[in-house]
């Protein structure tokens, strides 16, 4: 059972990441990913919202008609976006500026509203969580990689706040001005991180199953 659930959990990150191998999501991501800042806020939210949202529809998942589990679903994930979209505006207005409607078209997102039909509803309250914890893990590190990779290139370094304060917590620059290409904060720059990462993720995945399956094959031989 460990395993299982350790494996569900780690599945999240790389095989099926939300956003470089199942491709969802993708709208958010190419929007806010244009500094490291914006990264964390949403990571963080959609990580909350995900295991929550997977936790309470697991906990009804017996209670809850075919017939209307989807407006079920909806109406548990737009409770919970709203209760973290007013913390966030009450206590990190920068942020909440800076994410603006993406925060509430957490509502909408394919990742959320997937897992709660294709895991959630058919699992217990600890897997689904464990499951939402992943996932939610995986989204963050996929807009994480490349809010770093697209503020780097086109700024020339990066910066943490404080998403209370607005005070630089750290920076660094890696390249100096002049070097710098402002193509990666546009939509053009978005498209292009997202693909190379995306065919490094894919290239990644491919080898793992070959050599997994080499390992079985060797397994058989034995």
């Amino acid at each position: 059972m460990e395993n299982s659930r350790l494996k569900a959990f780690k599945n999240g990150l790389i095989k099926e990441n939300p956003v470089f191998s199942l491709f969802l999501g993708i709208c958010s991501t190419l929007a806010i990913t244009t500094c490291v800042d914006n990264a964390i806020g949403m990571g963080i939210a959609v990580i909350i919202v995900l295991t929550m949202s997977n936790i309470i529809i697991s906990l009804i998942r017996n209670i809850t008609p075919d017939e209307i589990r989807i407006p079920v679903y909806i109406v548990v994930i737009a409770t919970l976006v709203k209760i973290i979209q007013m913390l966030i505006s009450a206590y990190a207005p920068s942020l909440n500026t800076s994410l603006g409607v993406f925060i509430p078209l957490i509502v909408v997102n394919c990742i959320i509203l997937g897992r709660a039909e294709a895991f959630a509803s058919k699992n217990n309250p600890m897997d689904s969580a464990i499951d939402g914890i992943g996932m939610g893990i995986g989204y963050t590190l996929a807009v994480l990689t490349m809010s770093l990779i697209r503020e780097v290139i086109s700024t020339g370094g990066f910066i943490v706040s404080n998403p209370f304060t607005t005070e630089k917590i750290f920076g660094i620059t890696f390249i100096p001005e002049e070097y710098c290409i402002s193509l990666f904060s546009s939509p053009v720059g978005a498209f292009i991180t997202f693909a190379c990462l995306a065919a490094a993720v894919g290239a990644y995945k491919a080898y793992a199953d070959k050599k997994e399956a080499e390992a079985e094959k060797a397994k058989e031989v034995k």
